[in-house]
């Protein structure tokens, strides 16, 4: 008896998840923060092209927005991710995973030192919400490509 009611109460949730699912947005949705038009990420120094010796320093700048620390909520702001050597962006309504490829600078940092192996990288930032994840009209860098002597 408590073995068929385990199962039917499975299936009930299963079924629910399924015909259900399709129309919930996930919880992060709530968390877009929007921005303005005029913001724009971008990366000071270094340049693309550029050869660059290790440890080296990257700058990052932003216009039409603040920096304000992870965990703090307030209107027009966020905070740094530096995405290295990463093809695709990271999904743009979740929140960004930190990882050897994404850097995340939730003090409020505006400038970093990599020390990558020798070779070509890419670099580029996203800013990201009091929650790590990025605005409702995500505020992207260009990559850029740098060389590591």
């Amino acid at each position: 008896m408590v073995i068929c009611l385990r199962y039917s109460l499975a299936l009930a949730a299963l079924w629910l998840t399924m015909l259900v699912g399709p129309f919930v947005h996930p919880v992060y949705a709530a968390d877009l923060s929007p921005a303005p038009e005029s913001a724009a990420a971008y990366i000071i120094s270094p340049s693309n092209g550029d050869t660059v010796a290790a440890p080296f320093t990257v700058r990052f700048g932003l216009s039409g927005m603040g920096i304000a620390p992870a965990g703090i909520d307030r209107p027009n702001t966020g905070h740094h991710h530096l995405l290295v050597d990463v093809d695709e962006l990271p999904p743009l309504t979740e929140p960004l995973q930190g990882s050897e490829q994404v850097l995340h600078y939730g003090a409020g940092q505006t400038e970093t030192q990599l020390t990558l192996e020798p070779g070509k990288h890419t670099l580029q930032l996203v800013l990201g919400n009091y929650s790590h994840i990025p605005h409702e009209k995500p505020v992207i860098s260009e990559k850029i490509t740098v060389t590591v002597e």
